[in-house]
């Protein structure tokens, strides 16, 4: 299976780079924002040391400006990354360089932004790895060993601006000092587990309720707003359907009140239809 290193030119995913570069499967993608002007010189060095260590280079460069959000930013990186994947025919894995400090941003932004109880359960996708999160590494770990071997690397300007959500809590968690990182992790570990067992058992009842792909309305009336909505998305989930826990909401606010023969409108325009007893996509 191939290992697909997404190297940014960072020293974190720089040193996931030197850490992989005997591993014979190993690719390294690089994926160019087209932000700010010196992405183009972080580009070259990922090339030079992709090259230089003997391994298959791929890249994309994109024009997303330098008023791009995170979340698009982050998703047009994902995508290509994915597209990445796609190319082995989905026999790989993407790996990044996450490691616990990130781990520690990633679960205060989803508990700012009000993600609930899945926002303590981040990096959920099973086709990527985080090698440094499992090896409990933090950044401290991770800067004491690129020193120690030397790692080229550069800095992204933009890590240090306060225009997003990240830079302006990750000055907070890098306070933390390992034994609270380490909590965290246990914490995180914890509610992947959680997380894992809540699915399969919405699933099944997803599963169980549905009828010729109709829905009953009236479970859903009767149960707490939380376990309906969990419910909710593993129907979703089962239609091919992502929704955000707003928009989960709204749709669980319809499947419970909307009369019959009216519809709810979906992303990538799709609807759920709503009759007297049921409901269907």
């Amino acid at each position: 299976m191939k290992k697909i290193l997404a190297v940014s030119g960072g020293v974190d995913s720089m040193f996931l780079m030197y850490r992989f570069r005997d591993e014979k499967d190993a690719v390294v993608a690089h994926f160019n924002h087209g932000t700010r002007k010196s992405a183009d010189d972080d580009a070259k060095l990922v090339r030079r040391m992709a090259l230089e260590y003997g391994l298959e280079f791929f890249d994309k460069k994109a024009e997303l400006g330098p008023d791009v959000s995170e979340a698009e930013a982050r998703k047009a990186r994902y995508d290509f990354l994915y597209e990445m994947v796609d190319k082995y025919n989905g026999d790989a894995k993407i790996y990044t360089a996450h490691h616990l400090n990130d781990l520690a941003e990633t679960i205060a932004i989803n508990l700012v932004r009000g993600t609930g109880w899945r926002g303590l359960a981040p990096f959920s996708d099973t086709k990527v790895v985080r090698p440094f999160i499992t090896e409990k590494m933090t950044k401290s770990d991770i800067l004491a060993e690129a020193a120690k071997e030397g790692i080229i690397y550069r800095q992204d300007p933009t890590n240090t601006e306060d225009n997003y959500l990240r830079n302006r809590l990750r000055k907070k968690v890098s306070l933390l000092g390992r034994d609270e990182l380490l909590k965290i992790a246990e914490l995180y570990e914890k509610q992947v587990v959680l997380r894992s067992e809540i699915e399969e058992i919405c699933e099944s009842i997803a599963s169980e309720i549905c009828d010729d792909n109709k829905y009953p309305r009236e479970i859903f009336r009767g149960l707490d707003d939380n376990i309906a909505m969990e419910i909710l998305r593993e129907v979703c989930a089962a239609n091919n359907i992502s929704l955000t826990r707003p928009q989960l909401h709204d749709l669980l606010i319809a499947v419970r009140e909307y009369l019959p023969g009216k519809k709810f409108n979906l992303p990538k325009d799709r609807f759920v239809g709503f009759r007297k007893n049921w409901f269907s996509f």
